[in-house]
């Protein structure tokens, strides 16, 4: 019965104006922020405001066979949340409320939909925050922050996603509700199904609230350092030297040549030196200022040129330079941005091989990284047109050098992917990583959770 027209007919009896099948509500659910989208378009997408509204549009979905992809913002980075021909598209954006906030406790209870940095604003009043802070956090959801496990800025020092949920409300493909996880520091009863979902993408359940952890504000002050360097090899070689010497900055990114070229064009900064990188980094706390120098002398040793700022706004203006990265990208053609992750001790030698990788593929491959926990984005960069279905797919020849890229950083040591997760952009990888048992098994896992594998069929875990 997938793909028939009793599936929406069904869906607008029970939800009414939830239902949209309106053109241009069909098309954006095809897409996301990777540059990939869907073939066809999906049957209908489903405004959820409710709990029982998932519930009741996963019960139809069983009852008819039909795949549910569930959206949030749409900004994910593997098209891991593209609804496609004959599916519908399950959005909780509109679920966006703060539930219940103890601050005594540290914790917080939201709905998925809320925006990742309206969340911090709101707590920001009660002298808390939610630690994970993705790039894309004045856009990106909680729900989907935790549907693909992701990082940040932030996670050298205060941790990813994962370091910072305590449960998850999740409904199952067949509309029945689990609470799952504590609202308490510890808790070990059972499987940990809460560390299961997260990093899922879609493919156990909905994820219609979450238990957070939370964090008080940093007291003291926030220093930020800027440091160039002739090359990125150095830069990197840099930033492991201050991984090395014990301290803990709370942000470390850097930014290759091309990338830096890039996002100075889009802001109309000044040209930097040709080829010349930049490693961007705060400290906070207590201790902020003498950790601040002791970084900056590590990064002259280094051979580094630096600059050091007390000032939070002028701050805020160096790490919007590393936040323009997206639509820097954007300015020179379809980019497939990509997400490798390796020790952080081995970021020279990866930056090494993406070098290669350029030469070896005749591109250009502008890279940033978290050099704070070895978190790459190597932007692969090319022009094609959209075929019938608007999908701009890369061509061989990138995908070609992605593969090469990507074995590169698991013979380092490293995962291929830190933080945008699998979707639909690294399901052909997936076993080279994990080897067939771990993907067979992990495969079994999510049947359990969803028998008839009509949660974001296709995604992740496709042969």
């Amino acid at each position: 019965m997938t793909g028939s027209p009793d599936v929406v007919a069904r869906l607008r009896a029970a939800l009414a104006d939830r239902v949209d099948t309106a053109p241009g509500a069909l098309h954006a659910a095809r897409a996301d922020k990777s540059g990939h989208a869907a073939s066809g378009t999906p049957l209908a997408v489903v405004h959820a405001r409710t709990v029982d509204d998932v519930q009741e549009t996963l019960r139809i979905a069983t009852a008819t066979g039909t795949p549910v992809v569930t959206r949030g913002a749409g900004t994910g980075l593997a098209g891991g949340a593209n609804a496609g021909d004959g599916e519908i598209a399950l959005s909780v954006r509109g679920m966006d409320r703060i539930l219940k906030v103890r601050p005594d406790d540290l914790l917080a209870v939201v709905e998925p939909g809320i925006i990742n940095a309206d969340l911090n604003a709101a707590l920001a009043e009660q002298g808390l925050w939610w630690a994970p802070d993705p790039a894309s956090r004045a856009i990106s959801t909680v729900g989907g922050n935790i549907a693909t496990g992701a990082g940040g800025l932030l996670c050298a020092k205060y941790g990813v996603v994962r370091d910072a949920v305590l449960g998850v409300d999740l409904v199952l493909a067949d509309g029945r509700l689990l609470r799952l996880g504590h609202r308490t520091v510890k808790g070990v009863t059972g499987l940990d199904l809460t560390s299961l979902v997260i990093g899922s993408e879609g493919t156990l359940g909905v994820i219609v609230g979450a238990t957070l952890k939370l964090r008080r504000l940093v007291p003291g002050e926030v220093c930020t350092i800027a440091a160039t360097f002739a090359d990125v090899r150095t830069a990197a070689e840099a930033s492991a030297a201050v991984t090395a010497s014990g301290a803990q900055p709370s942000i470390m990114e850097l930014m290759d040549g091309s990338s830096l070229a890039a996002v100075h064009r889009l802001l109309s900064l000044p040209a930097p030196t040709p080829g010349a990188a930049q490693l961007t980094i705060q400290t906070d706390g207590p201790a902020a200022v003498a950790e601040a120098d002791a970084i900056a002398a590590v990064l002259q040793a280094s051979g580094g040129t630096v600059a050091v700022s007390h000032d939070r706004d002028e701050g805020e203006r160096l790490l919007a330079i590393r936040r323009a990265m997206h639509p820097a990208m954007e300015t020179l053609g379809t980019a497939l941005i990509e997400d490798v992750s390796v020790p952080r001790s081995a970021l020279p030698a990866m930056f090494d091989e993406i070098a290669r990788v350029e030469r070896d593929h005749g591109i250009v491959i502008p890279t940033v990284a978290h050099a704070g926990d070895g978190n790459l984005h190597p932007n692969f960069i090319f022009h094609a047109e959209p075929d019938e279905f608007g999908v701009v797919e890369a061509p061989p020849e990138i995908w070609d050098a992605a593969d090469d890229l990507f074995r590169a950083a698991l013979r380092l040591g490293g995962t291929l992917t830190g933080e945008h997760g699998v979707g639909v952009l690294k399901r052909r990888w997936l076993a080279d990583e994990l080897g067939d048992d771990q993907w067979e098994l992990q495969r079994q896992v999510t049947r359990v959770f969803d028998p008839a594998g009509i949660l974001n069929p296709g995604k992740v875990f496709a042969p």
